[in-house]
């Protein structure tokens, strides 16, 4: 048996699930508000990855997380030699440097893709088999951000910026045929993480956040689900509020100024549990054409579940937006049953 995906609505069978730095890493803050407020998000974070664990469990699905002793000796050595700590996302979001695209897992360079092999090779015997005799590990050849890449059989969609010339948007569907030349390749102006803007949760159905004219050429006679003001439309507030502070507190000393300490007690006193009960994400894990994983209630897209004969199962991950990550973002699926589909027949080859 080869691991392989070829289209995220196949039965999940192995899926890497991220992980955050421990309560302890904060120990150093000197500002006592802001560092209990550390210690609850991270016991929160982690909280809300064994739920997200136990409920892929529930569906026979397999998991792997990194060991990342390595990066929280080093985080201690910045800490104690007042230099910058790394920000866990490289740990916590295998999505943005990972991807199994059929039976290739590209793990381009970054010490964390490789973490993940290294984990599953040690850990797994059937994970570690399949990956040491029937998937090709791709280090170093061409860089794949798995959160710009939506896999539909044959064609992949590759989402870009919108700042993007019509002479770049060519070179990355040039780059991408010569890399993988048994695939169509779609290129998509997304402004960002393709799975922060859309999600084609079976053949035909897509919920997205933007417009449906978008997908009239890459999904044709799809039925577009638009979500008006969700996700990040929703916190703009936050947004502002964000960038202002953004980084500092991987600073040491940095905590103990006070725009940054009104920064975090406005996280944790308003807008965590604004996101938890009013925010929807279409940064959702699709299990198999019958279940998905969602952070919370829309009406809309449940009513476009049960069109589609669809179970969704909430879990919410609280602080996605402190972590600029949401649940499609905190794991990488390594293998679904399946064989690669033609969903547009009539593009040729």
């Amino acid at each position: 048996m080869t691991y392989s995906v070829y289209q995220h609505w196949d039965p999940l069978k192995v899926m890497a699930v991220g992980i955050s730095y421990p309560p302890e890493l904060y120990d150093y803050i000197k500002n006592e508000k802001v560092r209990k407020v550390f210690y609850q998000i991270a016991e929160e974070t982690e909280e809300d990855y064994q739920k997200l664990i136990n409920l892929l469990h529930s569906f026979g699905v397999k998991t792997v997380r990194p060991n990342i002793s390595e990066e929280i000796d080093m985080a201690n050595h910045c800490i104690k030699n007042n230099q910058t700590i790394d920000k866990p996302g490289l740990f916590m979001q295998p999505r943005d440097s990972t991807i199994m695209l059929g039976d290739v897992f590209y793990a381009h360079g970054n010490p964390w893709a490789k973490n993940i092999v290294r984990e599953v090779r040690n850990n797994d015997n059937e994970v570690k088999d399949t990956f040491n005799t029937g998937v090709t590990v791709n280090n170093d050849s061409v860089y794949m951000n798995g959160a710009m890449i939506t896999r539909v059989g044959k064609d992949l969609i590759v989402g870009t910026f919108d700042w993007l010339s019509q002479p770049q948007i060519e070179e990355v569907n040039s780059i991408f045929t010569e890399k993988i030349p048994n695939r169509r390749i779609q290129v998509a102006n997304t402004n960002g993480h393709t799975d922060g803007t859309f999600c084609p949760v079976v053949p035909g159905l897509i919920l997205s956040i933007k417009g449906p004219n978008m997908y009239k050429e890459t999904f044709p006679n799809w039925e577009v689900v638009y979500l008006l003001n969700e996700s990040w439309n929703k916190i703009t507030e936050w947004q502002q509020l964000k960038a202002v502070n953004r980084g500092k507190w991987w600073v040491p000393g940095e905590e103990l100024n006070q725009d940054f300490t009104d920064y975090v007690e406005t996280w944790m006193n308003h807008w965590v549990g604004y996101v938890e009960e009013s925010v929807f994400d279409v940064n959702m894990i699709v299990i198999d054409k019958k279940n998905v994983i969602v952070n919370g209630y829309n009406r809309l897209a449940f009513d476009a579940f049960s069109r589609y004969g669809i179970t969704p199962h909430i879990c919410n991950f609280r602080h996605r937006y402190f972590w600029d990550g949401g649940l499609h973002c905190i794991t990488s699926d390594l293998h679904r049953e399946g064989v690669m589909e033609d969903y547009f027949p009539e593009r040729g080859q």
